[in-house]
């Protein structure tokens, strides 16, 4: 009989798990030596390392910084954003291009939401590479692509792991909405071709998030949806600290008139 199958024993097994540490998991209570000079030890919020083909999620508080950083240079990271509050209120892919007449997201450029505000601005990037028209990989691209797309599987979507995510929220598969990823790019040809900008890339690239009111946060890490190589993803490492919120000299927000636009709205709501 598998000794596990005895209560007593698969206790003791358990318990003797205690303290176990693998790479890919929170790091609890938080830690991490490399913060920025200027953020104390006990404003940081958030340290996790997530896995290749895995997903995480936080509420992230108005003014809260997150840095991501690929840390094998082949992490994929497909991100959705909601109104923690009313979430109802989501990222708009469309919109975030439109207003801001930049379809290739990087250093300063704003992430809005489908009522015209500032959910997170990217405060640097050292990527370059980021993809704003592609969406995530479906169960029905990976079969395609790997000959399983399940959830369960070897090769699971970045939609169905996003799903996962939400769904510690209490939100559903109609709230999956269009996502945007980092770390890998697209570029268009003047004839309308979909370039990809795949990799892998040096390891180390990291970002910075700036949270611009409480959201939801939600990412998988799972492989380009135009990625034509074997199943290959690695570690993306994700950490969150306290930190101010924009005020009114900030340079993101005055950089165009777009975006003071976009800011006045989010004073707007937390105003009321």
């Amino acid at each position: 009989m598998n000794t596990l199958a005895d209560p007593n024993a698969a206790r003791a097994h358990a318990r003797a798990m205690g303290g176990t540490v693998v790479e890919a998991m929170p790091v609890l209570p938080p830690r991490a030596d490399d913060l920025p000079a200027d953020i104390a030890p006990d404003d940081l919020l958030w340290e996790e390392t997530v896995a290749a083909g895995g997903y995480a999620t936080r509420i992230l508080r108005r003014g809260t910084r997150l840095r991501l950083i690929d840390l094998q240079g082949d992490a994929c990271a497909s991100l959705l954003l909601f109104n923690a509050t009313m979430p109802t209120e989501r990222l708009n892919i469309a919109d975030t291009v439109k207003v801001q007449w930049n379809a290739y997201p990087g250093a300063g450029s704003l992430l809005l939401s489908d009522m015209g505000r500032v959910m997170a601005s990217i405060e640097t990037d050292e990527a370059g590479t980021h993809d704003a028209f592609c969406g995530p990989s479906t169960p029905a691209s990976n079969a395609l692509r790997y000959g399983d797309g399940s959830n369960a599987g070897a090769h699971p979507s970045a939609r169905d792991r996003l799903l996962l995510g939400a769904a510690k929220h209490g939100l559903g598969r109609r709230d999956i909405h269009p996502c945007i990823n980092l770390f890998k790019g697209v570029a268009i040809a003047a004839d309308g071709g979909v370039a990809a900008r795949i990799g892998p890339f040096a390891p180390g690239r990291a970002l910075v998030l700036r949270a611009d009111m409480d959201v939801i946060l939600v990412l998988a890490n799972c492989p380009h949806v135009l990625d034509t190589r074997p199943w290959s993803v690695t570690p993306l490492r994700a950490t969150a600290w306290r930190g101010a919120v924009a005020g009114p000299d900030d340079a993101i927000r005055n950089a165009t008139p777009e975006r003071q636009r976009a800011f006045l709205n989010t004073d707007d709501l937390y105003r009321c």
